[in-house]
């Protein structure tokens, strides 16, 4: 039963021919997966599943391997492969396996980021079902890893009020003001200071007053002040 139901699923996931795969020979089985390791245009769900065959048929012992660790060690010196690459390979094929039905029912396919399946299972343990295969077909593998971990989103923090960098002016991360950057350093620091002035009131809510001085000793002489009467008002 189990082979039927493999063979059903590995051949509705891929769109080309699969001769190795329905074979009951360990040995054609065994070099199908080591010509789809060399790239020879099997998907990587296809070798997933048919290393989670040789492994659930105990394929491994009529190939000559004591166990499947054995094989997946002689499978990746032979083929030159990342052992790492190759026991992932098999934990994708045996998720997929396990939780086949819903992934048909979503219709998860080879083209879906095969290799965000070893994390599935923790984030079943972290999040709704519904939610998680919904994250499985839409997030990137390194969003859903993450997901995974917590059952919650990448919070995205809020950009700040307002920001200058550089000679631009952002206000909620829009692109406000941008500055000629030939204006001169006197003049392009006293517009920043202008503009800083403006966004600080429009952050807390307020008005901004505009007093035109001629000189620093001017600013100087009057900044005291200045203070000192908006703090009266604000009392009252």
């Amino acid at each position: 039963m189990y082979y039927i139901r493999y063979m059903n699923t590995l051949t509705a996931i891929n769109n080309y021919p699969l001769d190795y795969a329905d074979s009951n020979d360990p040995v054609e089985l065994d070099r199908g997966v080591r010509s789809a390791i060399r790239g020879v245009g099997l998907s990587i769900l296809t070798i997933s599943l048919t290393l989670a065959r040789i492994k659930s048929e105990k394929l491994f012992l009529d190939l000559g391997w004591k166990n499947m660790t054995a094989y997946i060690e002689g499978l990746s010196k032979d083929t030159k492969s990342d052992r790492g690459n190759v026991f992932s390979w098999l934990k994708i094929g045996e998720t997929y396996i396990k939780h086949r039905d819903e992934l048909e029912k979503i219709g998860f396919s080879s083209g879906d980021s095969p290799t965000k399946l070893p994390y599935l299972e923790r984030a079943l343990e972290n999040a709704p079902k519904e939610e998680v295969y919904n994250k499985l077909m839409t997030m990137s593998v390194r969003d859903f890893k993450k997901f995974a971990k917590s059952g919650k989103e990448k919070s995205v923090e809020a950009p700040p009020f307002w920001e200058i960098r550089g000679n631009i002016l952002y206000i909620e991360g829009k692109r406000a003001i941008i500055l000629n950057t030939n204006l001169g350093s006197s003049t392009t620091n006293m517009l920043l200071s202008a503009i800083g002035a403006a966004c600080r009131a429009l952050e807390r809510k307020g008005y901004l007053v505009a007093v035109h001085l001629k000189t620093w000793k001017e600013v100087e002489l009057f900044e005291h002040p200045a203070r000192r009467i908006r703090s009266m008002i604000q009392r009252r």
